[in-house]
């Protein structure tokens, strides 16, 4: 099939680098009229590249030597062959051409690895099957290559004489480069950093540094949302939280959740939302202005059973459990199932994924969520690099309650996506709890039980009293304000509050 490879000046708001031509993915998209971003988009250029290939400004430039040619078969396999997998341009490209076309490029090329690895994603994608006999016998292929990514087990199709090591399926499925961040991400060995950690503190400074965390954890989850809810419905989502990873991950789990998060329903409908929902702000008439779309209701079923399906497979080939955990919490959160709540649900399937894989100890909670809040533009630099490009390919009308419905076929820009980034950003917040928030709660905790023995020690108090004044000379710089000496604390004297500013200042000052 010849494409219409016209030569233009910019493609999706991107100019092409000098006189160079779309090449893979991007040419497909321009030609077959592909509503979709080309997140990474390839071109060839009309001369000579140093080292073959090179990265100019969000466009990889390859030398002239490698324009592939003028048809479908040719750009396709340009782009399995030297671009990142990207299934929904895959799937929109299969949709957008007829069925014969992808029969004769296999018929011209029946042992081809390219050509064997597009026919067995063109079956798994549209769910349909082509008009041909089993591939002849040929060395199987790695449908994804494992030293590029990150794959699940192999399970070989004989009638394409592929191994399918996909994270997911032709219903839902996430990709995970394995780039440099990850690959030392994950030879840090932070969960067994972590049991280190812990198997090197008492079990009661563990449980109390486990309690500390959980609060922290559930309160930063409703602040990331602009919410300040009170102590009783803290504890209950805490209680939530803690629970996480002893239930398997369904649907009617998710729904549970759900309904301990939003306990008054009167304004938030329980369950799969029925209508639209958009992240964004109102123009001054109360209409919708949406950075982010959600999925269509009629098709919000359909892709939490691809989700959690997905998540069983990456589960059961035993992928990395942080990886794991974000390319499931993130594809919750862009399929924004709910009308109120999937941010603070995002994060609880974060921990579900965390604890039912046994990355966090027993009844430890690591407090990512805090974490988030305290880098949170790079969180919602992180969300909003996936979510943003989406958008111009998303067609919508504000509806008479001021919500949004959308007007177009968008489930297939939920179903696929690349967790590169998101993957990396989890692990960092990870990696910081590990490193540094678990010690130094821990650290926190040993040395305010220090400074308690030693005032303790000095004058005989109740134990409350003596948390407390540790507290307020902590909060006053290291001393007992004259307020506080002359209210509740006049009973001491002045050579027992330079004693105990003394111990406070030992404890916890290196």
């Amino acid at each position: 099939m010849e494409l219409e490879l016209d030569t233009i000046p910019v493609f999706q708001d991107k100019a092409l680098p000098g006189d160079a031509r779309l090449a893979g993915w991007a040419a497909l998209t321009h030609a077959l009229g592909i509503a979709a971003p080309v997140r990474r988009p390839a071109c060839v250029s009309q001369h000579h590249v140093k080292g073959s290939h090179r990265r100019e400004d969000e466009w990889l430039v390859f030398d002239k030597r490698y324009w592939p040619g003028e048809t479908l078969a040719d750009h396709l396999s340009f782009a399995l062959r030297h671009e990142d997998i990207d299934l929904l341009i895959l799937k929109r490209v299969f949709d957008a051409v007829p069925q014969d076309a992808i029969e004769a490029m296999v018929r011209a090329a029946p042992t081809g690895a390219q050509t064997r690895r597009a026919w067995y994603l063109y079956e798994i994608l549209t769910r349909r099957t082509l008009a041909l006999d089993d591939a002849p016998r040929a060395a199987a292929v790695n449908l994804l290559d494992p030293k590029a990514y990150f794959t699940g087990k192999p399970v070989l199709s004989k009638r394409h004489r592929v191994r399918d090591n996909l994270l997911g399926n032709g219903r839902f499925c996430p990709v995970i480069r394995r780039t440099e961040a990850l690959k030392n991400a994950l030879s840090a060995d932070l969960a067994e950093r972590a049991k280190e950690t812990l198997g090197q503190t008492g079990a009661h400074l563990v449980a109390r540094a486990a309690s500390f965390l959980l609060l922290a954890d559930s309160r930063a989850s409703f602040e990331i949302e602009g919410e300040r809810p009170p102590r009783n419905r803290l504890e209950r989502w805490g209680r939530a939280i803690l629970q996480a990873g002893r239930n398997p991950l369904t649907l009617d789990e998710i729904l549970r959740l759900h309904g301990v998060l939003i306990e008054d329903t009167r304004f938030t409908r329980p369950g799969l939302r029925p209508d639209g929902v958009f992240l964004g702000e109102r123009d001054h008439n109360g209409d919708p202005l949406p950075e982010f779309i959600g999925a269509r209701p009629d098709d919000l079923h359909d892709l939490m059973m691809g989700l959690l399906a997905s998540n069983d497979r990456m589960r059961a080939d035993e992928l990395d459990p942080v990886l794991q955990a974000a390319a499931t919490a993130f594809s919750f959160v862009f399929v924004h199932p709910f009308q109120d709540g999937n941010g603070r649900l995002h994060r609880c399937l974060i921990h579900h994924v965390l604890a039912e894989r046994k990355f966090t100890p027993h009844g430890m909670v690591f407090p990512v969520s805090a974490v988030m809040l305290d880098r949170i533009d790079a969180y919602r630099t992180t969300l909003q690099g996936h979510s943003g490009p989406l958008m111009p390919f998303i067609e919508w009308r504000p509806t008479r309650e001021r919500n949004v419905e959308v007007l177009n076929d968008t489930a297939d820009l939920y179903r696929y996506f690349d967790c590169t980034d998101n993957a990396e950003f989890l692990y960092s917040c990870v990696a910081r709890t590990v490193e540094h928030d678990l010690p130094r709660e821990i650290d926190s905790l040993r040395r305010h039980d220090e400074a308690l023995r030693r005032i303790m020690e000095t004058v005989e108090m109740p134990d409350r009293v003596a948390e407390n004044l540790i507290m307020v000379i902590r909060q006053n710089d290291g001393t007992l304000s004259k307020k506080r000496r002359a209210g509740e604390f006049q009973a001491l004297s002045d050579d027992e509050v330079a004693s105990i500013e003394a111990i406070v200042h030992d404890a916890f000052t290196d």
